[in-house]
């Protein structure tokens, strides 16, 4: 495996003086979209090799001089704590991966803002859970997303190409029983890989007292592989969904990304997260931080905006409110720079650089 620094970003911007709005009215961008999370990948690295997300082998990893430390992404979750993130969602890659997880967490965790403390939820793969679970939860964190595309043992090895499902079923176990709720299992639906098992996951995800959320399979693998003949596309995760409950929809989406349905009246309900074919651009008020320090406003951006190379080449002893100033400005910047939408439907889109696991889900 190759070693690299991947920097698809652009230098710090040079914003002038009063552009920047008052801290005060926090992070709103020209559409009016109020941005209240952000999801800092922790590593690009990862313990399985899905299929849709990366290659087996030849991935040109981050080089570990270019991740962010611990350090660096506490002092960045302070200042978008001061302009109205609300939660920080850590991922990856695999975040379960980073030596110093819990550490992590704890830390992000103390963060206090004008509405009290942040909210620390994680999205992983699962493996590893089981073991670090407790130390975790004692840390801070208070919300879980669990990866599972499939429960049959073969095509879980043909997927992911590891064979680990027992690792991941066992840290579902260990969350369900946790007091972290709700749990949320997430699934990418897959034509001729697990679209005849769809039901069935959301039935495994009722037995564990877990949400389903299916997600449309988006254009962000690493290889660029990605066809729309393939995705299972919402309707058809309905349809498969209604042969076997009654689906109600459940009002109240506000800005999450999954439409919900209670399934035969509740209490068990099922996710879609339609990026596809039902964007829900128009509420979206998530930002995203790589593992080497770009802000993204944007799944699908092209553009990203450099926070690491600006606070790293400041004068050392630089004064902690000039640091400060200087993240927020890019900050700023990355999100008066957000689209009205991504465009995925238009033929003039293209896809990222970056796959999903060194941009961070």
């Amino acid at each position: 495996m190759t070693a690299v620094p991947i920097s698809l970003g652009r230098a710090a911007p040079q914003i002038p003086p009063g552009a920047v709005p008052d801290p005060a009215a926090g992070l709103v961008d020209t559409h009016g979209r109020v941005h209240r999370d952000l999801r800092i990948s922790l590593t690009d690295r990862c313990s399985l090799r899905c299929t849709y997300c990366m290659p087996e082998q030849g991935n040109e990893w981050l080089a570990r001089t270019s991740i962010l430390t611990t350090d660096e992404i506490v002092e960045i979750a302070e200042v978008a704590t001061s302009l109205g993130i609300r939660t920080f969602r850590l991922t990856g890659g695999e975040p379960l991966l980073r030596t110093d997880i819990v550490d992590v967490v704890r830390r992000v965790a103390a963060i206090s803002g004008p509405d009290g403390p942040v909210e620390v939820a994680m999205t992983t793969n699962g493996i590893r859970l089981a073991e670090v679970l407790p130390d975790l939860i004692a840390a801070g964190l208070t919300r879980l997303n669990i990866s599972i595309d499939t429960i049959d043992r073969e095509r879980f090895a043909a997927l992911t190409r590891r064979d680990r499902l027992d690792d991941v079923l066992e840290g579902i176990a260990a969350a369900a029983a946790s007091d972290l709720k709700p749990l949320k299992l997430n699934a990418v639906a897959m034509r001729g890989v697990n679209d005849d098992q769809l039901a069935d996951l959301v039935a495994f995800a009722m037995d564990v007292g877990a949400q389903l959320r299916f997600i449309e399979q988006m254009p962000l693998d690493s290889g660029h592989t990605w066809d729309r003949s393939s995705m299972v596309t919402r309707e058809e995760i309905l349809e498969a969904l209604s042969e076997r409950w009654s689906l109600e929809p459940v009002p109240g989406r506000g800005g999450a990304p999954a439409e919900k349905w209670r399934i035969d009246g509740g209490p068990h309900e099922v996710g879609v997260i339609a990026s596809v074919t039902a964007p829900f651009c128009g509420a979206c008020d998530r930002l995203r931080l790589t593992a080497d320090g770009q802000f993204r406003n944007c799944l699908f951006s092209l553009t990203e905006y450099d926070v690491t190379t600006a606070v790293r080449g400041m004068p050392v002893g630089a004064a902690l409110e000039d640091r400060q100033r200087v993240i927020a400005e890019i900050l700023h910047a990355c999100v008066l720079g957000k689209l009205p939408g991504h465009a995925i439907n238009d033929p003039s889109f293209l896809q990222p650089a970056r796959g999903m696991n060194a941009i961070g889900g």
